[in-house]
């Protein structure tokens, strides 16, 4: 069974106890109470897309390039 390396942005939702799981190279999401149970629904997520997709469908969605950073910015 292959396996690819996926980028996940976790983030803490203001409204409620909940973290939200992003996998930008899929546009693939899941939450979770915790960031490991967020991680691990993203996980699970990104599995089951990919084995019930069409081949296509997942090249269509598929980014190659994706960067994280950070950056500053003036306010107030």
């Amino acid at each position: 069974m292959a396996t690819t390396v996926y980028t996940a942005i976790i983030e803490k939702e203001r409204e409620r106890d909940l973290y939200a799981a992003l996998c930008p190279e899929l546009d693939v999401a899941s939450q979770g109470a915790t960031v490991e149970e967020a991680t691990a629904n993203l996980r699970e997520a990104i599995e089951l897309f990919l084995e019930c997709a069409d081949p296509e469908e997942i090249k269509r969605r598929l980014k190659t390039e994706v960067f994280v950073t950070r950056i500053e910015a003036k306010h107030g």
